[in-house]
C-alpha cells in the first residue's frame, strides 16, 4: 500500500493553500475533492472580498488569521500575477439609530490592530460615492477583491509544480488507524486506499462528516455544523460605484451589500437563509426583498437589471441562535490524534486567511510530530 507524506482532503481554497505550504517544503502531498474540479463548493460561491479584519473579537482566529492572510494574500496575488485590486470598502450607518453599528466595528477594529479605518460623516461619503445616502459611514482602504478561481489555479500550479497531485472525483469517506500514520478510505472502500503520515480535513461544508468516520476521533472533537445559504442577486449594467459598500452588520452574515468582480460588474447579497441540507437554489421571488435592500445602497437602481444570480453556503458552528463561533483548526493538541489537524467553520474571512491558515496548519502538525 502506497504510503505518503500529506493527504490534504478538499481542494477549495483552504485545501489547496495547504496543499501548497507543504509541497514547497519537500513533502510528497496528494489533494482530492470528491467532485470533478477543484474549488466548486464555499470557495466558488462568495463575494471574493479580500477583508481588512474589522468584525473579528481580538485574540480570536478569525482576527489574527484574517490580519496576517490579508498582507501574504496581497503579496501573493502580487508576486504571482493573480488578479486583485484595492478597492476599498464603505460601511454605512443609513441613520442615526445605527450609528452605534458603526462605532461598535470602529472598536472592534481598532482592538484587532486595523489602524487604517476611517469614520466619515454624510457629506464625506457622498464625496467618495455620490449615489449613496447615508448618515455616517467607515471606510476601509486596505478592503479589495480577488478573482477566487485565478487564485486557486495559481495555488493548485504551485503545488503541483513541487510535486503535488490532485485528484478529482475522490471522497474520502473514512479514516482509520495505521501504524504508519492514517489509513483513507476512498467512496466508501473497505480497504484504505493509502496511508498518509499526515491529513489535513479541510473538507469544508463535509469536514464534520470525515471527522465523525474517522477512528479514535472523540465525539466532542467534532462540533455541530449548520449550513447556512447566503443568495446573491446580479445587475445587469455598469453600476456608479468604484468602492464596495456594506451596511451595519445583521446577525449570521454582514448584511447585503454591494461586490464589485474584477470586470467592474456589481453584485448584492449575500442575505442569510438556515438550511438543513445542501441546496444551491436560488428562488426569483426574493428578488424584492433584494430590491428593498439595493435601494439602501443606490436609490437611482434600475429594478429591471437586477436579477437572480447564485448561492453560496457557510458552514457555520452553531445555529442561529448562537453566538458568533470563530474557526475551530484542531490539531493533535486539542484531540490528542498525532499527524490529523481538522478544519470546522471556515467561513468568511476563509478566503481572506487562506495563507495564513495553512501556516497555521501546518505549525499545529509540526508541533504535534514533536510533541509540543
Amino acid at each position: 500500500m502506497r504510503i505518503i507524506d500529506t493527504l490534504v482532503v478538499g481542494a477549495g481554497v483552504i485545501g489547496l493553500s495547504v496543499a501548497r505550504r507543504f509541497s514547497i517544503y519537500g513533502h510528497e502531498t496528494i489533494v482530492i475533492d470528491g467532485e470533478e474540479a477543484f474549488g466548486t463548493w464555499t470557495s466558488a460561491r462568495n463575494s471574493e472580498v479580500i477583508h481588512a479584519g474589522l468584525y473579528y473579537p481580538p485574540g480570536s482566529l478569525k482576527a489574527a488569521l484574517c490580519m496576517q492572510g490579508r498582507e501574504l494574500l496581497y503579496r501573493y496575488c502580487s508576486d504571482r500575477g493573480v488578479p486583485h485590486r484595492r478597492t476599498g470598502k464603505v460601511i454605512f450607518a443609513a441613520d442615526a439609530a445605527q450609528a452605534a453599528g458603526l462605532d461598535a466595528i470602529l472598536a472592534t477594529a481598532a482592538a484587532a490592530g486595523v489602524d487604517d479605518l476611517r469614520r466619515l460623516d454624510a457629506r464625506e461619503a457622498a464625496a467618495l460615492e455620490p449615489e449613496l445616502r447615508c448618515h455616517a459611514a467607515l471606510l476601509s482602504p486596505s478592503t479589495g477583491i480577488v478573482d477566487s478561481h485565478g487564485l486557486m489555479t495559481a495555488l493548485l500550479g504551485e503545488a503541483t509544480a513541487h510535486g503535488a497531485i490532485f485528484a478529482a472525483r475522490s471522497r474520502a469517506t473514512r479514516l482509520t488507524r495505521h501504524r504508519d500514520g492514517w489509513g483513507v478510505h476512498i467512496d466508501g472502500e473497505a480497504e484504505p486506499t493509502l496511508v498518509a503520515r499526515r491529513v489535513v480535513n479541510a473538507g469544508g461544508l463535509a469536514a464534520h462528516r470525515l471527522a465523525r468516520a474517522t477512528e479514535g476521533l472523540a465525539a466532542e472533537h467534532v462540533p455541530d455544523i449548520r449550513y447556512a445559504r447566503g443568495v446573491y442577486f446580479t445587475y445587469a449594467g455598469k453600476v456608479p460605484f468604484r468602492h464596495l459598500v456594506y451596511p451595519v452588520p445583521v446577525p449570521g452574515g454582514l448584511g447585503t451589500h454591494l461586490t464589485l468582480d474584477m470586470a467592474g460588474m456589481a453584485r448584492f447579497g449575500p442575505d442569510v437563509e438556515w438550511i438543513d441540507a445542501v441546496d444551491y437554489s436560488v428562488d426569483p421571488a426574493r428578488g424584492a426583498r433584494f430590491l428593498a435592500a439595493a435601494r439602501l445602497i443606490w436609490p437611482g437602481i434600475d429594478p429591471d437589471r437586477l436579477q437572480p444570480g447564485y448561492a453560496g453556503i457557510r458552514p457555520k458552528i452553531g445555529g442561529p441562535d448562537a453566538p458568533v463561533a470563530d474557526f475551530r483548526i484542531d490539531g493533535p493538541e486539542r484531540h490528542g490524534l498525532p499527524g490529523l489537524v481538522n478544519l470546522f467553520g471556515i467561513e468568511s474571512p476563509g478566503l481572506t486567511a487562506s495563507l495564513a491558515i495553512a501556516d497555521l496548519v501546518a505549525a499545529r502538525l509540526e508541533a504535534g510530530a514533536s510533541g509540543g
